[in-house]
């Protein structure tokens, strides 16, 4: 017979803190810049293109759909790089108190948020 092995800790048991907040949404906003690449490229080709491939594109960003997704980009590259000077901040040695890692990860989520107001309005 085999013996019951301990069963790995589930999420249900963390509480949820705003450095794991951080840490998850650096990884998000990585997957979603990574996956942006692609329409980058074509926007990149089509801003180049013909005025017909021009005038498609500026009908695309135009569009709702274009909006919401140009503000998430921008959110996301904002995001992703303030919590990214906040981790080499943190390999730096500053800022390694957990009261510091708290306070900072706030200030970069609340930065993000007021940016992401700021951007919204400014579309």
């Amino acid at each position: 017979m085999h013996a019951q092995r301990p069963l790995s800790p589930r999420l249900s048991i963390y509480r949820w803190a705003s450095g794991m907040l951080a840490s998850i949404a650096h990884r998000v906003t990585g997957l979603i810049l990574v996956l942006s690449v692609p329409f980058y490229l074509v926007f990149l080709h089509q801003l180049t293109g013909s005025p017909e491939e021009f005038s498609r594109l500026t009908a695309i960003l135009h569009s709702w759909m274009g909006q919401v997704g140009l503000w998430l980009v921008s959110v996301a590259v904002f995001y992703h790089l303030c919590n990214g000077i906040r981790f080499l901040c943190l390999d730096a040695g500053w800022g390694e108190s957990r009261e510091a890692m708290r306070r900072n990860s706030r200030l970069v989520l609340g930065a993000t948020v007021v940016a992401g107001l700021l951007f919204g309005v400014w579309l």
